[in-house]
């Protein structure tokens, strides 16, 4: 593996953790969505505050993409009736493009073997066309589409898409 990926636990990590999100989700997703939905959703999903809540109440697990010693990105996930909801999976944009993805995917799919787990599913905007792809050429496949309200007027617009293992 040319990365290594480590549990973040600390309020320390966390608060790394949420810096790092505003700078990619910043620059990746307007254009999809608003800049005010994507403040509302670093907030709301993504603050401090938000990652500590699903750490310690929500049975979120999180985890920082390290190259060279530098964290360049960041994977959440959580346990649902025998499979993996891929909550978060960023990387910086400088590094997209290089087979990190890749290798996070080996990295989740050995995390499934070991704890028993069926499946990989995530939820992707129906816009983000460049990442769809992504997941497709990972084995992904849509399964269903969900329009989900997230509050302030918000809506999220998906793809569900899952990898059986």
């Amino acid at each position: 593996m040319n990365i290594q990926i480590s549990t973040v636990q600390t309020d320390e990590e966390i608060g790394a953790l949420a810096e790092l999100a505003i700078g990619i989700w910043n620059e990746h997703y307007i254009g999809i969505i608003t800049k005010e939905q994507v403040d509302y959703m670093i907030k709301e999903f993504q603050s401090t505050e938000a990652v500590q809540r699903q750490i310690h109440s929500e049975g979120y697990e999180y985890f920082n993409v390290i190259k060279s010693g530098i964290p360049i990105g960041y994977i959440g996930v959580k346990e649902e009736e025998g499979t993996l909801f891929l909550s978060k999976l960023y990387l910086l944009k400088q590094f997209r493009g290089m087979g990190y993805a890749s290798e996070v995917i080996v990295f989740l799919e050995e995390f499934c073997r070991s704890r028993g787990l069926s499946s990989i599913w995530l939820t992707v905007n129906r816009e983000n066309e460049h990442t769809i792809a992504i997941y497709e050429k990972k084995g992904f496949k849509k399964v269903r589409t969900e329009v989900k309200e997230i509050g302030n007027g918000f809506v999220m617009d998906d793809f569900i898409m899952e990898k059986w293992l």
